[in-house]
């Protein structure tokens, strides 16, 4: 039997208006009770406030995706003064951070002014006392943390995370949350993730419209899919599926003050 959830990070606006219409029909029937969907610019986080507008149920987050170009002054300039005047529609910043996967397709491109952005963006979620949601994997993690640390920003949602064991444990101390996505199925190292990291601080996601593998090849990617992650990490943590379904809804609901 399957229990109530919340998809923890999605790209909601991204989706065609005929998936969006047939997800938000599903949502009930699969007992996804929100979606907390992310924005990746100005204009994504404009659209994720009218979706908010429309359904209730879509939770928006706003922010700046890093594995872009970056924003120029008056993108940045029209970001912060839309989270201020948004603050109380929105749930979280984000999804921001640092672009690993670009950096790799173009190794040129220098961090230091993406660290600079990222570093307005935690002011901000400090000031506006919001969670915030990064994109940050492997050797962008500790700088990231070193971020949240100086602006004592506690409240962070590192989403579809992946690093080393010293990172895991200091954001283990510091009280981090993480999400994993339906990769989990089929990626061997999302499933030592989940040994390691408490469950009182995991969330399930889809990172949707982002495509899967395994068990999902070919197919939309659905917040019904989140199901299938539950009962993968009830199984790798040896604790009863109803149990992982109460903590990990209860955690989301609690960092996103839902």
């Amino acid at each position: 039997m399957i229990h109530s959830i919340i998809d923890a990070h999605i790209h909601f606006d991204q989706y065609s208006e005929s998936a969006r219409s047939t997800i938000l029909k599903d949502l009930q029937a699969y007992k996804v009770e929100a979606l907390i969907s992310v924005s990746t610019n100005l204009a994504s986080s404009q659209r994720n406030l009218a979706l908010a507008e429309m359904d209730q149920r879509i939770k928006p987050a706003f922010g700046f995706h890093p594995e872009q170009e970056l924003p120029g002054d008056w993108e940045l300039s029209q970001m912060c003064s839309f989270l201020d005047e948004h603050k109380n529609q929105m749930v979280a910043v984000g999804e921001v951070g640092l672009p690993y996967y670009l950096r790799i397709e173009h190794p040129d491109i220098q961090v230091e002014p993406y660290i600079e952005i990222l570093d307005v963006f935690v002011k901000q979620a400090s000031k506006l006392n919001k969670p915030i949601i990064l994109h940050a994997v492997y050797d962008d993690a500790p700088v990231v943390c070193d971020l949240l640390e100086k602006h004592s920003v506690t409240k962070a949602h590192f989403h579809w995370f992946k690093g080393d064991a010293k990172t895991i444990q200091r954001m283990i101390q510091n009280g981090y949350y993480i999400s994993v996505t339906p990769d989990c199925l089929y990626e061997t190292e999302i499933q030592q993730l989940i040994k390691e990291y408490s469950l009182d601080k995991l969330m399930v996601e889809t990172d949707g419209p982002w495509p899967f593998e395994g068990p999902f090849k070919n197919m939309v990617t659905h917040p019904k899919m989140i199901h299938r992650s539950i009962q993968l990490i009830a199984e790798i943590k040896k604790v009863p599926v109803e149990k992982v379904y109460v903590d990990i809804y209860g955690n989301t609901k609690t960092f996103y003050g839902l």
